[in-house]
């Protein structure tokens, strides 16, 4: 089983393969990063790590065999108790439950690790197997149907949050 790691400069190199290996996938559910997150990687990563040390965020890489990315999970924003969460499967890995896998590890490293109380996350309407991983983690949507729609970089979406300090039951597998 692949491993949920906390993101170091070591991960840097098989990051970026990841991103750029699944680029054209995740444009078809997500903004596109644009030409600028590649060329100028190597500061990006760097500004992570920062990030991370200052505790505003936490960044995890699901590891395959061989330090291969399969996946990426991060909390940011976090202030209060409370982060968001958002995720990437590289497509070779969809659709073996790798996403709800590495959505609740990173949903208990949240709870336990970083005494977080609360996570939010959207996910495109487009993107039914994203918004199926939250369902399935546990989280519900926030409010009425209509005060959860978001807008994600001109996508329709819907806002989840998963209340951490109730009692755990990042759902069925």
């Amino acid at each position: 089983m692949p491993q949920l790691e906390r993101l170091t400069a070591r991960h840097a190199p098989a990051v970026l393969r990841f991103e750029r290996e699944n680029r054209a996938y995740f444009a078809r559910y997500v903004p596109d990063r644009g030409d600028d997150f590649f060329t100028g990687y190597a500061a990006r990563h760097a500004a992570l790590l920062a990030e991370q040390d200052r505790g505003t965020c936490h960044f995890h890489v699901l590891v395959g065999d061989y330090g291969t990315v399969l996946g990426r999970f991060n909390l940011v924003d976090v202030a209060d108790g409370s982060a968001e969460l958002g995720y990437r499967v590289a497509e070779r890995a969809a659709g073996r439950g790798l996403a709800g896998e590495g959505v609740r590890r990173v949903c208990e490293l949240a709870r336990t690790e970083y005494g977080l109380r609360r996570l939010v996350a959207s996910a495109a309407l487009a993107n039914p197997a994203s918004l199926a991983v939250l369902k399935r983690a546990g989280f519900v949507l926030d409010g009425a149907v209509s005060d959860c729609e978001v807008d994600l970089d001109g996508e329709p979406g819907l806002r989840h949050v998963l209340d951490l300090d109730a009692p755990y039951a990042a759902a069925s597998p």
